[in-house]
């Protein structure tokens, strides 16, 4: 390295830029996630005002990188924030602050977009970023990650509407040909675009807000960025009673298989009780396990006991993840 960190230049990201954000990635986790940036990256054309983007360069070299997402509304949040999904650092300059340089300007970026927290999460055995975030700031979020395999859910959970306890608005959120279930009790469908207005009524009834601007960047994220669509909608006599956002997004927080995010879930509160949040979530892994994703992800408030214990119920286990935040 001859540059001086004075001497590192930060700017917006381009197109132009992705074979060496592909290069500075592989080389920290072995794998390339050409999909995924090129994803993000088109994203970031078609939705400029939905990302920080920043780059870091020695002279015209690409040295580092990071992606942060707005994400106002997710997993129940309220209020504006971003998550944190992408960084790296050419390891030529991984020890020179290049990292703690990028991240400056991503929050100067998100402040002016009037966000005011930046999230994300990690694997509690990555010691080195695990350092550098502690060191730039970041504190253990309230945020539980839990996990769960993409098995079909036991047969008494999907029949037993006993078992249907604590359904409530998990609010925050991202096809295929989704029948109905098997047993017809709970019919459950792909998500289509007519149904969001009563998706954002089912959740405004739960939480108490109006959440229609991020549904609706949420519906069209999925539909037209996202990895695949996972969405689906339960009905009782054709009518929508409960939904349940995910997205497979390979390479999202620095993994390297792909995993399904779960981001949102609401049931009618007048039909809770009637197994709808079971039927959505047996009908959600069957799809996944066709897709061939192995697991599934969602984060919740370590304080909502009653989503925690729902989640318990359908086989949800804490992960070995760490959910971070920083406030600015």
């Amino acid at each position: 390295m001859t540059e001086t960190l004075e001497q590192i230049s930060v700017k917006p990201l381009s197109p132009q830029d992705l074979n060496a954000v592909v290069a500075i990635d592989k080389a920290a986790s072995g794998v390339s996630r050409r999909g995924y940036f090129e994803k993000r990256l088109l994203a970031v054309i078609n939705q400029p005002g939905e990302f920080a983007f920043v780059g870091a360069y020695a002279k015209d070299r690409l040295v580092g990188f990071a992606f942060a997402k707005l994400v106002t509304g997710e997993f129940g949040k309220s209020g504006a924030s971003a998550s944190l999904d992408a960084i790296g650092i050419d390891q030529n300059f991984g020890l020179q602050g290049v990292g703690q340089k990028i991240l400056d300007e991503v929050e100067a970026v998100l402040r002016h977009k009037g966000v005011t927290s930046l999230t994300s999460q990690i694997n509690w055995d990555q010691w080195p970023v695990l350092s550098f975030f502690a060191h730039a700031g970041f504190r253990m979020a309230p945020g539980i990650v839990l996990n769960r395999t993409t098995s079909e859910l036991p047969q008494e959970l999907e029949d037993d509407p006993a078992d249907d306890i604590n359904e409530v608005d998990f609010s925050s959120p991202d096809g295929d040909a989704g029948n109905a279930l098997s047993h017809d009790r709970v019919p459950v469908r792909s998500m289509e675009a007519s149904d969001l207005a009563k998706v954002i009524s089912i959740d405004a009834k739960n939480s108490g807000s109006d959440r229609t601007d991020y549904y609706t960047r949420k519906y069209d994220d999925n539909a037209n960025h996202a990895g695949v669509r996972v969405s689906l909608v339960a009905e009782q006599d054709d009518f929508p009673v409960g939904f349940i956002m995910a997205r497979v997004d390979f390479g999202e927080f620095g993994r390297t298989n792909a995993e399904a995010v779960m981001d949102s879930l609401g049931v009618d509160p007048g039909f809770q009780g009637q197994g709808i949040g079971h039927a959505l979530m047996a009908k959600l892994m069957v799809n996944l396990a066709i897709l061939r994703v192995d697991t599934v992800r969602t984060e919740v408030n370590w304080q909502d006991v009653a989503l925690i214990s729902f989640f318990r119920s359908v086989g949800f286990e804490k992960a070995q993840c760490i959910s971070l935040i920083k406030t600015f």
